[in-house]
């Protein structure tokens, strides 16, 4: 509070202090910039008077034997002189002194361009609009779930809320980071996670470095995750099952647009930890930060281009390689595990229409071995692909409007092991095609309420479809 009063006061006194300056209504200044403009200018008068002062003192010592009058008239003059000086000085130097605190101080824009920047989500790229000083973003969702077959609970959860805090050091260095609070609770499996916490060096537009916990560039989600800017309540399987989002490491990179439209991010990080591959994916060997193992590297690298004369259109590829086996023994041997992960995606916007692809493909070596000592079989190969259309009908009814109103569908299809290691056997558990269908509604650009229906089809009958509604938002 003590903080905010001062800004308060700080903020009356700059007021004040521009108020009583000289200037038309239509003059008066609107950024700091022109503040210090008035300032500069403010100094070159101080300078002009002080030399005119000079001027009058040396006359008056010069010229002893003129009149008496003319001598008193030029000191006063020159006492005048002085006194403007000083009070002057007095307002120039409280106004610089209230501007550099103001530079200095929390700043969060009264207006923002919610833009996505660096490969981040438009409430994560906040830090990026800011001249200096500390940057506060988020979002949150939650759902309610209700299952139309199986044995499952329904349930209404609030998933997750996430604050990003960033922090402009100067042009050139910057903090950012996502800390989550997932399910409401650290009981009843909810936990804080940060999601990424890096410094970003910006050295030239085609060249510049981060390093911290970052997010793997990979897929829509994994880097953008934010609910107005996905469809359906739940992100989809793909990106969950085979790229698994969130996923995060430590690790060290260079990120830029080579060209216009053309831009790149690339890391080295640490690997994942094959103690944790499963049946259902390499999803529990994210180390997300955490300790993690790092005997084992691995390379991450996208490149996207968005055709500067194709708006809405983009398209690109990720791929991730590095040892999984951390110098871990598994059923007596140790193992390097080699892991890869590729994936491809487009994405189109256009006059009110949505459309989405992509696809990934994964590869496990020593998968028999790391089976027989996991006791489960891990997939030699593992694949997905999803695509989906949406469209905005609102402007159909309402030209005018700025809501948002789209009916949407996708279709995913994967398998966590595609190919069977000697020895062992897949009963089709993981083996998915899943239809879904629903609506998203933001009454604003921030806001997003969802409905969707989930119809699951698997080789052992298992998955339940579902229905679920939800809210989302950003600021």
């Amino acid at each position: 509070m003590r903080k905010k009063n001062s800004l308060l006061g700080m903020g009356l006194t700059v007021a004040t202090l521009v108020a009583s300056l000289p200037l038309e209504a239509d003059e008066m200044p609107r950024t700091m910039e022109e503040m210090w403009e008035i300032i500069q200018a403010q100094q070159k008068e101080i300078e002009a008077l002080k030399a005119k002062s000079q001027q009058l003192k040396e006359e008056a010592q010069s010229e002893p034997s003129k009149k008496t009058t003319e001598t008193t008239s030029t000191a006063g003059e020159s006492g005048q002189t002085k006194e403007q000086v000083k009070e002057l000085e007095r307002k120039t130097d409280v106004l610089a002194e209230a501007v550099e605190t103001l530079r200095t101080e929390l700043y969060i824009p009264e207006e923002f361009e919610y833009k996505s920047m660096y490969g981040l989500g438009p409430a994560a790229s906040k830090v990026y609009q800011v001249g200096k000083g500390l940057s506060i973003g988020g979002y949150g969702e939650g759902r309610y779930q209700t299952f139309v077959n199986g044995d499952q609970e329904d349930n209404a959860d609030f998933v997750r809320l996430v604050l990003y805090t960033g922090y402009r050091f100067t042009d050139r260095i910057l903090f950012n980071s996502e800390i989550e609070f997932e399910h409401a609770s650290t009981g009843k499996e909810g936990s804080v996670s940060v999601e990424f916490a890096a410094l970003d060096f910006f050295l030239d537009p085609r060249v510049n470095v981060r390093a911290g916990l970052v997010l793997l560039p990979m897929g829509f989600l994994n880097p953008i995750h934010e609910p107005p800017f996905y469809f359906g309540n739940n992100r989809p399987e793909v990106e969950q099952r085979i790229i698994p989002s969130t996923w995060r490491e430590n690790g060290v990179g260079l990120f830029g647009e080579l060209w216009p439209g053309l831009t790149y991010t690339t890391y080295v990080v640490n690997g994942l930890d094959a103690s944790g591959f499963e049946s259902s994916g390499i999803r529990g060997g994210r180390q997300s930060g955490s300790k993690a193992l790092a005997e084992d590297l691995a390379f991450v690298g996208r490149l996207d281009y968005a055709p500067p004369g194709m708006p809405g259109l983009s398209f690109g590829g990720s791929a991730y390689v590095g040892n999984s086996g951390q110098d871990q023994t598994f059923a007596g041997e140790e193992l390097d595990v080699f892991t890869q992960l590729y994936e491809g995606h487009i994405q189109w916007q256009y006059r009110g229409w949505w459309f989405r692809a992509l696809g990934a493909w994964g590869s496990i070596d020593d998968a028999e071995v790391l089976s027989a000592a996991k006791g489960e079989t891990v997939g030699e190969n593992n694949f997905g692909w999803y695509t989906e259309l949406a469209y905005n009908v609102l402007p159909l009814i309402w030209p005018e409007t700025t809501q948002y109103l789209a009916p949407f569908f996708r279709f995913e299809q994967l398998d966590t092991i595609a190919s069977t290691p000697s020895g062992f056997s897949d009963n089709g558990a993981f083996d998915r095609d899943i239809y879904q269908f629903g609506i998203n509604y933001k009454p604003i650009p921030n806001v997003v309420i969802k409905a969707d229906y989930r119809n699951f089809e698997a080789e052992d009958g298992r998955p339940a479809d579902e229905f679920n509604l939800g809210l989302g938002f950003i600021f």
